[in-house]
């Protein structure tokens, strides 16, 4: 389950709102309710967080590189952490722009001044370094049980959508795709205005 809360109140500096976004579910074993929630800036970003969660369930992401933007300066086989990586694919992708004539000489003279004032692969070192050293002490902070529950299941045991959820999921596709800069919560309105259900 999931819910977005939207709260007003009087303060001495005037009305203030305030937005949150939830997700719980009954553990099956020990019908204990677990929630997590927390507090958003903004109704759509409420709303975009748990549309990240229902679009990662719904597509099947299976890796982190499949939803990287294709523009962030990474490599196939880089690592999901910043490091030295990270500059040496930004310094390759300037390069094509320049080559290309997107950028001109003084972008390339300020991007290399910016990298040389940020002491240049410096902070990548100090990422990787900080990296290494986690990977060697995560088996020590995760527990057997845990690595355990963190496996996939078989897809015998997957939860199917619902009807409706299919049907929603096609419209809000189907919107995304004629208005893709509308905000997500006018989105998710039309979707549900459009299906006949009560919002």
């Amino acid at each position: 389950m999931a819910w977005v809360v939207e709260a007003r109140g009087a303060t001495q500096y005037g009305v203030q709102q305030q937005y949150g976004m939830g997700v719980g579910y009954a553990h099956p074993e020990t019908g204990q309710w677990l929630k997590l929630e927390y507090m958003t800036a903004g109704l759509p970003l409420a709303i975009s967080n748990w549309e990240a969660i229902r679009a990662y369930m719904e597509y099947e992401v299976h890796s982190l590189h499949e939803i990287q933007d294709p523009h962030l300066p990474r490599g196939k086989d880089d690592p999901p952490w910043e490091g030295v990586h990270t500059l040496r694919n930004a310094r390759h992708r300037m390069r094509e722009r320049r080559a290309k004539g997107e950028v001109g000489p003084i972008f390339t003279f300020f991007w290399y001044a910016y990298h040389v004032i940020e002491l240049w692969n410096l902070p990548g070192y100090l990422t990787e370094w900080e990296a290494k050293r986690l990977m060697k002490s995560r088996p020590k902070l995760r527990p057997a049980e845990v690595e355990e529950w963190s496996k996939p299941l078989p897809e015998d045991q997957w939860a199917k959508p619902s009807e409706e959820l299919v049907r929603l999921s096609a419209e809000v596709r189907r919107i995304r795709e004629r208005d893709p800069q509308r905000p997500v919560d006018e989105v998710f309105a039309e979707a549900y205005r459009l299906e006949g259900i009560e919002a």
